[in-house]
Formats: C-alpha cells, sequence, structure tokens
C-alpha cells in the first residue's frame, strides 16, 4: 500500500494546534502534527481517530509525510521559541515550501522572518488566529498576512474551517509584509479594552448598586439578546452563572483580582505611541491590568484612604439603562480607536488594508465578535476610504442615541467613588475628537517659551518663534 501523504502539518499540539488539525480533518483534509511532548502526540491521535490524522515526535518525519510543495504551521509560544523552530525546520524543506506562523508574534519579528525566508526560497506568510479553543475546533477567524501566493495555495484549507457569517468564511487576505500579525495584535487591543469596559460594568453593579451573582447574570443574558450582543457579553452572563461544582460559591468570587496578560495590548499601545495614533480607552485598559498587580499596595492603600464608595444616587431601572447606553457608547469608542490605528498604519507601513474587510472576518469566530460590527461592516463598505469611523452617519446616530447615559453613568460613578478608568476615557477621547478648538495652543506657547521649539499662527504661513520674557509691562 502507498504510504499515506498529509495536507498540511502543525508544529505544536497545544489546545490551538490540535483543535485546528482536528477541524481541518472533519473537513476532509489528512492533516500531520507534531510535538515533543509524547502524550500531546497520542492525545492528538486520540481524538481523531477515525479521521485522517497522524501524529509525530520527530520532525523529520512529520515533514516527509507531506504532500508538495509542504505546508507547517508553528503554533508555538512568540519570540525566540518561533525562530528556534524555524532553525530546526528550514534544513528540512525545499524551495517552494510553506511555513506559516498561527502564533501572536510581533509583528516587527514576522518582517524579519518574512524577508530571511524569502531569501531561501521559502514561502512565508505571518497567520493572526481568533477564537480561542472552541473557534479553532469550530471555525476561528483568521487573519493571514504576507506571501498571497503561499496564501492562495491553501485558501481551500482555510476557508473551509473558519467561522462562516451568513456563508461567508471569516478569513481573508490580509495584505503585504506583516499585517496579519498586526492586524491580530489590534484586535487583540481592542479585546483588552473590550475586557476592560465590561469589567468596570461589573465594578457599577457591585459597589454601585450591591447587585448580587445571580442579578448579574439576568442582566448581561438580556444585555446579550440586545444590540450589545456579542462574545464577551455571552462569556461574561456565564461566568455570572458558574458556581463551583457541589458548591453554592460563585467561582467567580473566589478568582484573585490581579489580571495577567501575553503582550498583545501592551504592543498596541506602543505602535500606536509610535504612529502618534490616540487609542486611549485601550491604553488605559493595559494599565489598569497593570494596576491590579499591585494589590499589595491597593490593600495599604485602602486602609489609608478607605475603600467603601457610596451607592450611586440615582433610580435603579435609570441606572441600569443609563448603563447599557454607557458600555454600548465605549464600545463603539474602542473599536473606532483600533481601526484608526489600523487605517493610519496601513499608510505608514504599505500594508493596504481593506477595513471592510477585517470588519466582516470579526463578525464571526473571533474574540471581539459582536453585532455592532455588522454596522461596522457597512461604513467601511459603502465609504472604504473612511478617514474615522465616528465620521459615518450611521455610527454618529448610535454615539448621539447614547452619549447622554455614558455622561451620566462617569459623572454618577465618580461621584461616589467608584473607578471607570476605560469609560472616562472613551468619554473624554470623544469630547475631544468633536473639540474644533482644543487648548493646545497654550501647550505649544509654553514648549515655545521653554524650549524655543517654535508655533504656527492661525491663517499665516510659517512658523515662529518668541522670546516670552521678560514680559512687557509686568514686573
Amino acid at each position: 500500500m502507498a504510504e499515506t501523504k498529509y495536507n498540511f502539518g502543525m508544529i505544536g499540539l497545544g489546545t490551538m494546534g490540535r483543535n485546528l488539525l482536528l477541524n481541518m480533518a472533519d473537513h476532509g483534509f489528512p492533516v500531520a502534527g507534531y510535538d515533543i511532548n509524547p502524550d500531546q502526540v497520542a492525545g492528538f491521535e486520540k481524538e481523531g481517530e477515525g479521521k485522517p490524522v497522524k501524529g509525530f515526535t520527530d520532525l523529520a518525519a512529520m515533514t516527509q509525510s507531506l504532500t508538495k510543495p509542504r505546508a507547517i504551521m508553528m503554533l508555538v509560544p512568540a519570540g525566540k521559541p518561533v525562530d528556534n523552530v524555524i532553525d530546526k525546520l528550514v534544513p528540512l524543506l525545499e524551495p517552494g515550501d510553506i511555513i506559516i506562523d498561527g502564533g501572536n508574534s510581533h509583528f516587527t519579528d514576522t518582517d524579519i522572518r518574512d524577508k530571511t525566508l524569502d531569501s531561501k526560497g521559502l514561502h512565508f506568510f505571518g497567520m493572526g488566529i481568533s477564537g480561542g479553543e472552541e473557534g479553532a475546533r469550530k471555525g476561528p477567524s483568521m487573519m493571514p498576512g504576507g506571501d498571497k501566493a503561499a496564501y492562495l495555495t491553501l485558501k481551500p484549507i482555510f476557508d473551509a474551517i473558519a467561522a462562516k457569517v451568513d456563508g461567508v468564511p471569516c478569513v481573508t487576505y490580509i495584505g503585504p509584509g506583516a499585517s496579519g500579525h498586526f492586524v491580530k495584535m489590534v484586535h487583540n487591543g481592542i479585546e483588552y479594552g473590550l475586557m476592560q469596559l465590561i469589567s468596570e460594568t461589573y465594578e457599577v453593579l457591585r459597589k454601585g448598586l450591591k447587585l448580587d451573582n445571580e442579578e448579574i447574570y439576568e442582566l448581561f443574558k438580556t444585555w446579550n439578546e440586545g444590540r450589545l450582543q456579542s462574545f464577551l457579553i455571552e462569556v461574561t452572563r456565564d461566568i455570572f452563572g458558574f458556581k463551583e461544582p457541589d458548591s453554592d460559591q460563585y467561582l467567580i468570587d473566589l478568582i484573585k483580582d490581579q489580571a495577567k496578560s501575553k503582550g498583545t495590548g501592551k504592543w498596541t499601545s506602543q505602535v500606536a505611541m509610535d504612529l502618534e495614533v490616540p487609542i486611549p480607552t485601550i491604553d488605559m485598559a493595559v494599565s489598569m491590568r497593570n494596576l491590579s498587580k499591585y494589590k499589595v499596595l491597593r490593600v495599604k492603600a485602602a486602609t489609608v484612604y478607605g475603600d467603601e464608595p457610596s451607592l450611586l444616587e440615582i433610580d435603579k431601572d435609570t441606572l441600569l439603562e443609563s448603563l447599557e447606553q454607557a458600555l454600548y457608547f465605549s464600545t463603539v469608542m474602542t473599536y473606532a480607536q483600533g481601526l484608526d490605528l489600523l487605517y493610519r498604519s496601513s499608510i505608514s507601513y504599505g500594508y493596504t488594508l481593506n477595513l471592510a474587510e477585517i470588519a466582516k472576518i470579526w463578525r464571526g469566530g473571533c474574540i471581539i465578535r459582536a453585532t455592532l460590527l455588522n454596522e461596522i461592516f457597512n461604513a467601511y463598505e459603502k465609504a472604504p476610504s473612511l478617514e474615522h469611523l465616528l465620521l459615518d452617519e450611521s455610527v454618529q446616530t448610535l454615539v448621539n442615541e447614547t452619549v447622554p447615559g455614558m455622561r451620566s453613568v462617569v459623572a454618577s460613578a465618580l461621584t461616589a467613588g467608584i473607578a471607570l478608568p476605560a469609560f472616562a476615557a472613551s468619554l473624554t477621547y470623544f469630547d475631544a475628537f468633536r473639540s474644533e478648538n482644543m487648548p493646545s495652543n497654550l501647550i505649544q506657547a509654553q514648549r515655545d517659551y521653554f524650549g524655543a521649539h517654535t508655533y504656527e499662527l492661525i491663517g499665516k504661513e510659517g512658523v515662529f518663534h518668541t522670546h516670552w520674557t521678560p514680559l512687557p509691562g509686568k514686573p
């Protein structure tokens, strides 16, 4: 009998790698997987029993089992581990073979790897993958960027395994270079912002209204049936309904209030700073994860300054209505900031990003999927060169409908001593964005005063500098 050949290889049989391969096998593609851990390989083959799958602990053997051109995806931790795998893999490949980095690599690393592997005659592309364990198994959202010819070779596989919305696969070619990993990074930055906003909503509910977990569960259940419908609202609902097995104790009440991260939110903020793009909601979300780690200091501060906010002096039903508006408003602001970063990075890096296509593939499979993305898709579909999401007429209507609730919630919560940093950042971003005249003229005057940095004048061409001291007519 002829030896079985496999269409796709995977390096790393952890949760994501294993489930992606099983997803491919479900759609009739013979697949092979490699892992240094024999238990991972055995587990993969057990789960794939009866399907066209094969596990390997020998990388060379796995590589030789693939049809040509060989297509191999890496799903290993970002950074040096990716380079180590590439170093081991390259000697086993031939010109024309394809390497895909499916992890959360920093886009600058992807650029370097792309050029290095191209010089060896190998095709390479970075592909962001979102959806977690369930998404990988049942249909993720995928963001491939880089070598377009390599992507087109594998397009039938990716189209088959991707999540579908209205029958359309949630995968598209993103653009050249490291654009796939860049878009996934910004996706994760938006995710940070949304998660922080939801956690602040929880803070209002438990501290400002003293609602219990069951009441919060019912509220998120209701919200998930309306315009706030999203994956994150859905999982939040489920969290507030989950009790420890054989116990009446809610698990959420046992979890430490110290949030961790893997770096993609920080990278988003860093790049935005480099490109001079304001994304304050996302920045604040990153900062709050860092502040959450100050547990010992926060406990000390609570004893010094107190930690008992006042109850919100507002009717409960009125507050809940306003809170729904506030969460929706700030959600719009978070997407708007992330998409603005994509718009401007596309110009700076030559990515030629299609924001309508990106919004479309985010509608299913990924962590930030939400009903709102239909509105966002429509905005960029009808105006591909739209400079900013907040300039779309339909989005303007949504913002104007919800900003009153946003102002009410932020004002009431801050007065009561409840911290809403991401909510406040969203509101002040909006208020500054719609300001025809910001106070930045004073900043320019200050810079010129102490550093001779110059300034520009209204209605007059040129760059100017003033000797501000001594002040005429002043002592």
